[in-house]
């Protein structure tokens, strides 16, 4: 696809930071079955703050500690809304309650999902998926989290009448498989019907909470990215159709953009963390330089400004309309444009203009897949 113009190593000449693999460990006992329900005082998706008392006359009061990345947590999503309406009219409550600090969370941790672990994002999550009990964010002290002992997204907390922790642990076994056992429902129903449950405590599965001691690893994270090379080669035609035939098994984004172009300078840092979010699944961002061919040298330096360790192509095609025969007829000529492209060349999103970010986002976690039992 052409001759590399010029090879850039981002960031300070230095040895590779190499980047905690595994979460943060804290040492924050999980409540025993018997134990009273630890008090909290957080904010909801809903505007207002909900306590322990608020939810006094509930027969049963279960609390899950979930949140809007994991895949696992959203798998479980449907479920918990279902024991919602199920049980609602038997007086039994649910309290959602999302552990991370979101500032912990790092960019290649969110490539199931569109939205991260902020409150504001939580707002978003809440009304997209329908959550019609509180969802609240302990994530500014995570004080909560370390009462309960919280270990994971989802880990559920089932309460009695009295507020005596009955059951803790997983919602069934069935995250991507056939459910063979529905240890929290069976929990439920011996409660609701005054018996003895059955297993009292589960292992857990799923996301561990990103702890605020963990911001450390992302910014070690954030510190390597920038440390990758970043490339600008030149691409003809034969390699422009190439790209968007798409032999691969990726989705493809492309993004048409130029120097010269303000708005398409400024998204090129969202592009850049778009392509940190999901390239270690099936999916890669292409940039092309729409520069005139002596200003390969400008483009490389904005390149290399945003850390676009990408794949980036400068066009030798000067030609508009031989350009958009090769890459895209319904393009009208302007500059941004952005199209995703399927494995086997489908084009399955067009974008003139400036990109909503939110939605692009959307678009390609739905393709890709939110959860490990749909993945691609």
């Amino acid at each position: 696809m052409g001759t590399v113009m010029r090879t850039y190593r981002c960031g300070l000449i230095a040895a590779a930071i190499l980047v905690a693999g595994a979460a943060i460990a804290q040492d924050y006992p999980t409540l025993t079955t018997g134990s009273a329900a630890p008090d909290f005082d957080l904010p909801g998706v809903d505007g207002r703050n909900y306590r322990l008392a608020d939810f006094d006359d509930a027969e049963a009061l279960l609390v899950i500690f979930t949140c809007n990345h994991c895949p696992t947590a959203q798998a479980y999503e449907d479920r918990i809304k279902k024991l919602h309406a199920d049980y609602l009219d038997r007086g039994v409550r649910i309290v959602a309650i999302s552990p991370n600090d979101a500032g912990a969370v790092r960019l290649d941790e969110l490539g199931y999902s569109d939205l991260g672990d902020s409150l504001e994002d939580m707002k978003i999550r809440a009304k997209e998926a329908g959550f019609e009990f509180p969802y609240l964010y302990d994530g500014e002290t995570q004080e909560v989290t370390k009462a309960y002992g919280a270990k994971a997204t989802p880990h559920t907390f089932l309460f009695d009448r009295e507020r005596k922790l009955r059951y803790t642990g997983r919602i069934d076994d069935g995250e991507v498989g056939p459910i063979t056992k529905r240890d929290l429902r069976d929990a439920i129903e011996a409660v609701l019907n005054g018996g003895e449950v059955p297993t009292k405590t589960t292992r857990v599965f799923g996301c561990s909470v990103k702890w605020a001691a963990k911001k450390e690893s992302a910014a070690r994270a954030l510190e390597k990215w920038r440390q990758e090379l970043v490339e600008l080669e030149s691409i003809d035609r034969a390699g422009i159709e190439s790209l968007v035939a798409n032999r691969t098994e990726n989705y493809r984004l492309i993004n048409l953009w130029a120097t010269w172009c303000g708005p398409c300078v400024v998204e090129l840092p969202q592009l850049v963390d778009i392509n940190r979010m999901y390239r270690r699944r099936h999916f890669e961002l292409i940039t092309i330089s729409m520069d005139e061919p002596d200003a390969g040298e400008e483009a490389l330096k904005v390149l290399k400004k945003v850390y676009a360790s990408t794949k980036n192509y400068h066009s030798s095609v000067t030609d508009t309309d031989e350009f958009a025969e090769a890459f895209d007829a319904k393009w009208p000529g302007p500059l941004p444009y952005t199209i995703l492209v399927a494995p086997g060349g489908e084009i399955v999103y067009r974008k003139e203009g400036e990109i909503d970010f939110a939605e692009l986002r959307r678009e390609i976690v739905n393709r890709l897949g939110r959860t490990y039992a749909s993945r691609k």
